[in-house]
């Protein structure tokens, strides 16, 4: 319940301040573009991300940083819907394609930071997959003299 307090309190000191700045009317105007900017984006960059997240699937490769980009676009485009100054802002950063980067790296670095699995399938996803069987070769029979010690053939290529 303190974090919905908290929250109101930002947006209201917000949304005052921007209005006490530029006036009332343009704060609303900031505001329905802000939407609009936002809806729009949000759409945009949620079909970039399926479609991403498709092609990763059509190449059979690990879509992480796929995933984590539709995941961020899906919350970037869910705080539009919250209404507020604040968290339009929030989105917005989310919906961008750099600051998304950002956002995805910090976001990977501290989930593998808690689960070291992550970073050991991440790093596996990336090279090719060969579909192998391990054969275990036959031990070679080492050379013996008739009686005598075991004999290495080669050449000297140092001699100290």
């Amino acid at each position: 319940m303190p974090f919905v307090f908290l929250y109101l309190v930002v947006e209201i000191v917000a949304v005052v301040a921007l209005g006490s700045w530029i006036g009332a009317g343009w704060t609303l105007l900031v505001l329905l573009a802000g939407s609009l900017l936002g809806l729009w984006l949000a759409r945009r960059e949620g079909v970039r991300a399926a479609r991403a997240l498709a092609e990763a699937a059509r190449n059979r490769r690990v879509a992480t940083s796929e995933a984590t980009d539709g995941m961020l676009v899906a919350a970037g485009g869910l705080l539009f819907f919250v209404p507020g100054l604040v968290t339009d802002v929030l989105g917005l950063l989310l919906l961008l394609p750099p600051t998304r980067a950002l956002v995805r790296r910090r976001l990977v670095r501290d989930a593998e930071r808690r689960h070291p699995d992550l970073k050991t399938a991440r790093i596996r996803s990336e090279g090719p997959i060969i579909d192998a069987e391990v054969v275990e070769p036959e031990p070679a029979p080492t050379p013996r003299r008739a009686g005598g010690p075991m004999v290495i053939e080669g050449t000297v290529i140092d001699e100290r």
